[in-house]
């Protein structure tokens, strides 16, 4: 080394700084009993206090962060709320459209049932008006048919009622042959 120490020396420098680390750690640990005895309860509610402090700003912490993830859902939800709120509208206006042509159609179809049942009544007359003409003609075409054959001839006819009833016969049959 740099400097040349006596063994004695050394041994004693080292058995001394032993010694003082001995009654050092002897004497720290008798005061830190009578230090504990002796220790004032303030310290300990600070402790106390401190520590739900960092509890508190962590849960804080925590608060935050959850109140901003519900800020965000809330914000989602109102989104999709409206987005629905519109659909619903829309759809209700459509509705409303389709419910208007139904009643439109509805209406125009009783119009219409109504004119078709007025031209089948129509034409049911007209087809009745026009089996009793047929029926007209055909008797009056018969009975020109059986005096032209000569097998009606109200000439000879026996009762003279028959005879008047046989001339308002005969003046008809020759209406119907001039109408013919």
């Amino acid at each position: 080394m740099f400097v040349d120490l006596p063994d004695q020396l050394i041994l004693y420098t080292a058995g001394a700084f032993l010694l003082g680390w001995l009654l050092s750690s002897i004497s720290s640990s008798f005061g830190a009993r009578h230090r504990a005895q002796k220790r004032d309860p303030r310290d300990d509610r600070i402790r106390e206090l401190e520590a739900e402090l960092r509890i508190a700003h962590n849960d804080s912490d925590k608060s935050t962060t959850e109140l901003e993830r519900l800020e965000e859902e809330l914000k989602e939800t109102t989104v999709g709320i409206e987005r629905r709120d519109n659909v619903i509208t829309d759809q209700q206006a459509k509705l409303e459209r389709v419910q208007r042509d139904l009643k439109d159609s509805v209406m125009k179809t009783r119009e219409l049932r109504g004119e078709l049942t007025e031209r089948a009544t129509q034409s049911v007359h007209a087809e009745a008006k026009i089996r009793e003409v047929e029926v007209e003609l055909s008797v009056a075409q018969a009975s020109t048919d059986m005096i032209a054959t000569g097998v009606l001839d109200y000439s000879l006819a026996p009762d003279k009622e028959e005879d008047g009833d046989s001339a308002n016969e005969e003046l008809e049959a020759g209406e119907s042959k001039t109408a013919n």
